[in-house]
């Protein structure tokens, strides 16, 4: 059985230098010759946009990118060539949008896929959020302002994460999404940090900016 890599960052890109070297090894070691899928949702100025993601990728030898834009409807070639990637980002922004079009769906079934495959995930923001088996969004996270729990990836289990954790005052929902979803570990991620699991387990950090509660 091959090693499972997940990264997960409590803000936007780029990925820190650490991590980013660290991800792109893991892809030109996988399958796909190092072909990088990025699942976003399009908004104006998004090709821009896409070279935070890349940009450290690139500096350490990565060359290829699969850009795959989110939609309520599959393609099914689309699908196809995510499934010949050798790493997956998962990006930031709104989160019931990304649970929705992911979570569930064959695309979140190829993600899953590739990641027990070996092939690294990463996952920023809305990216982080639904890659834990309880996708918990925050009330300043959705258009109901209240705290959702919702079923997520499950890439990783009995855990919930928070991003932004300082910036948006996370520790409350946080230590109330323990309680209600009765899991062990709470991880709270700011902006500026990332988390590296190896099989499940946090493994290295980037940063001195995240915080663990346990149940």
């Amino acid at each position: 059985m091959k090693n499972r890599h997940l990264f997960l960052f409590g803000g936007s890109p780029p990925f820190s230098k650490k991590f980013g070297e660290k991800f792109a090894d893991l892809s030109l070691n996988s399958k796909g010759k190092g072909k990088v899928a990025i699942l976003f949702i399009e908004r104006d100025g998004w090709e821009e946009y896409m070279k935070l993601y890349t940009s450290k990728l690139e500096e350490n030898n990565v060359e290829r990118f699969f850009y795959l834009p989110l939609t309520p409807t599959l393609d099914h070639a689309a699908l196809q060539e995510l499934s010949s990637c050798a790493g997956v980002i998962i990006s930031g922004g709104e989160t019931e949008l990304y649970r929705n079009y992911i979570v569930d769906t064959p695309i979140g079934k190829c993600v899953k896929e590739l990641y027990e495959n070996g092939a690294p995930v990463a996952g920023f923001s809305a990216g982080a959020l639904i890659s834990p088996s309880n996708c918990v969004i925050s009330p300043i996270d959705n258009s109901k302002n209240e705290h959702l729990f919702l079923n997520g990836l499950g890439l990783l289990s009995d855990c919930v994460i928070s991003v932004h954790f300082s910036k948006w005052i996370e520790e409350e929902n946080l230590k109330a999404a323990l309680a209600k979803v009765n899991v062990r570990i709470g991880y709270g991620i700011d902006d500026d940090e990332g988390l590296y699991f190896k099989n499940e387990i946090l493994s290295e950090t980037e940063g001195d900016n995240y915080y663990i509660f346990k149940e």
